[in-house]
Formats: structure tokens, sequence, C-alpha cells
């Protein structure tokens, strides 16, 4: 059995080499055939540049080129691109004739046959590019001295821009003395400054008079003075109150009808003495007391207990609420009305009474005696 497979195995060998003779044979005969039709192509762009050439420089000659392509079927005449005898150096350019310039004039560089609108954006990309690179070549410590000027520049205008006018100066002796001013005037104002607790209002007296936040408006709450006022507004005021010796002057915008009902120009003007008033620390929690309703919030109610401060009580805590779904307070609280209430939490240190109209559960209720006859 050796021997046929050693007879077996040349065998393969020699037909293997064989058909490697074979491949190569076709390959070799394929890049012959493409040499040659490459060489073909080559003679034949060669042979038609030659005619075009001929054809050409037969017409310089006089004659037409009618001969090799043909009569042209426009019926147009020939144009002369380029000729032997033109000793120009300008290859492609338009031929100008006999009455042509001299050469230096008839030569057309490129920019001077560009649109001028191109030309212009040319030149200005061209500048600022230069703006550009003269900028990014700036030392760093000029930059910083460039940009800290600027940034100092910027500041002091919006600095100059808070400033208001005034239509006197503040140390003039033409102003009004505050003793002069009688409370429930109205005056026009200017306002000069905004706080996060009210407005300062120049009304031509020897001091500015404060605009609280509580006396902008009654129609929404007010957070900021800002949401209803700016430096340099306009405005028209009430005074509330004044006090010569502090140099202190209290004004509103409430109206008229508002100021009435909670009775802000009088409370200030009654000289009640403070012992005959309730003190915080005689009030304790769960006891019950009579008020009025001065002042209706969209949070609740400012109720007169006879105490040095009002007690506030929280719309939620009145007995009506949630009757009428989406009701506000005053559809349910009335100034002037007389309300029985309890007392929620006094805080002697911010001066404030938390009152609520409903019996706390934790008070004991009402006694029933019961007689057995």
């Amino acid at each position: 059995q050796t021997p046929q497979i050693t007879m077996a195995a040349s065998s393969l060998y020699s037909t293997a080499i064989a058909a490697s003779f074979v491949l190569l044979f076709i390959l070799r005969h394929d890049a012959c055939a493409f040499q040659s039709a490459a060489s073909t192509i080559l003679n034949q762009r060669r042979y038609a540049a030659l005619v075009s050439s001929t054809s050409i420089r037969s017409a310089t000659d006089g004659d037409t080129i009618d001969s090799m392509f043909g009569p042209r079927l426009d019926g147009e005449d020939d144009e002369v691109l380029y000729s032997d005898e033109d000793d120009s150096d300008d290859w492609g350019a338009p031929s100008l004739g006999a009455s042509a310039e001299p050469k230096k004039e008839k030569a057309m560089s490129r920019w001077g046959s560009l649109n001028p609108k191109i030309k212009a954006r040319i030149v200005k990309e061209a500048q600022e590019r230069a703006i550009r690179n003269k900028k990014r070549r700036e030392p760093a410590e000029a930059k910083k001295r460039r940009l800290y000027s600027q940034y100092r520049e910027m500041q002091k205008k919006t600095k100059f821009d808070k400033y208001v006018t005034r239509e006197k100066p503040t140390h003039d002796k033409t102003r009004t003395k505050l003793a002069d001013l009688n409370p429930g005037e109205t005056v026009p104002g200017r306002v000069i400054s905004l706080t996060s607790f009210g407005a300062y209002v120049d009304i031509g007296s020897e001091v500015d008079g404060l605009l609280h936040v509580s006396q902008i408006s009654r129609d929404e709450f007010v957070d900021h003075p800002r949401k209803f006022l700016a430096p340099g507004d306009d405005v028209e005021v009430r005074i509330v109150r004044m006090d010569p010796g502090a140099k202190k002057l209290q004004l509103t915008m409430l109206p008229e009808e508002v100021l009435h009902e909670e009775n802000v120009l009088n409370k200030h003007m009654i000289d009640e003495d403070e012992d005959d008033r309730i003190q915080l620390d005689e009030i304790e929690v769960d006891d019950e007391l009579w008020g009025e309703i001065r002042r209706v919030t969209d949070y609740g109610a400012y109720i007169e207990l006879g105490a040095v401060v009002r007690g506030f009580m929280h719309f939620m805590d009145h007995p009506l609420f949630g009757e009428v779904k989406g009701a506000h307070p005053k559809e349910f609280m009335r100034v002037g009305d007389r309300v029985r209430v309890w007392v929620l939490d006094v805080d002697s240190t911010q001066q404030r009474i938390k009152l609520t109209a409903n019996r706390p559960s934790g008070l004991p209720g009402p006694r029933r005696e019961v007689k057995w006859i």
C-alpha cells in the first residue's frame, strides 16, 4: 500500500504545478492585452490633438476647417482662439485685435477682473483677520489691564444709572420741615430707592418718607416693592404720620376707602396709655378673646384685640373656610366684623399673636347638671 500512496501524492503534485503554470500564462496574457489597449487609446488621443492643432493652424492661414469637420450648421463664421503668430504669453486671454493697447495695459490681472463687492468683502475679511491676529499677540498683562478697565467703566455706568435726580438737593434749606406737614395730606413724590421692606419717596421734605410694602396695594400680595415701583417713578402718596424728633416720615398709597375701613390714619393719632392695653405677657395660649377685623389679606385677617399688637388669624382657621371651594378670604371675613377667637401662640420676641376662630379641642366643654326629681 505504501508505493500506491507515494504514486498518488506525486501525481497530485504534478497536477498542481501544471495548474500554476496555466494560471500564470493567463495572467500574463491579460496584462499584455491591457497594455495594448492602453497604448491604442493613447495613440488615438494624440492623433485627435494633432488633427485639432492642424485644423486651427490651417484656419489661421486663411483656410476653413469645413474640410475636416464639415460646414457649421448655424451659418456663422469661425472664431480663432489661438494663433502661432501671437507672441503674447497670456495663454487663454482673448485676442484684442489690431487696435490693441500696449502690452502692459492689455494685461488684465485677476484682481482687476473681480466684482467690486467681492473686492470689498475680501478687504474687510483681511482687516478683521489682522485685528484678530493683533489681539492674539497681545500680552496677557496688557489684556488683563484692558478688560479690567472695561469692567470698571461698566460698573460706573451701572452705578450712575441707579441714581435718581432730585428736584431739590437734600441739603437745600427750602425743603419742607416735618413739623409743617399734616397727616392725611396727599402730596406728589418721587421714588428714590427700593428695599425689601418698602420704598423711600422724596416728597420735598427734609427727610425721605418710608412707603411700607403693606401700604402699596390691597388687591394682591406685595412680596417686594419692585413689583409695582421702580427708582425714578413719580407717585402720589398720603402722609400717615411723622416724627420731627426722630426724623421719620411714614407714607401710604392705599385708597381713601381702604384707609377709612382699616383706620390707618386715626390709629396713630389716638393717644392711649400703654398701661390700658393688654400686654403680651398677660396673654396665654387657649385664652378666649373678642376682637374686630381691621384688615383682610390673601392669607388671613388682622384683628384688633385691645392688646399692644394686633393678632393674625389665618383664613384656614376660620369656621367658614371650605364651605365654598376656592373662595377668597374677603368673602367670609369682612373689615369691621366682631369675632370670637382663641389664642394659638404668642411670640414676645417678634411681637406676634396667632389666633383661631375654631374652639380648641383640648378645652373642656360646657358642663350640664342633671337634677333628679
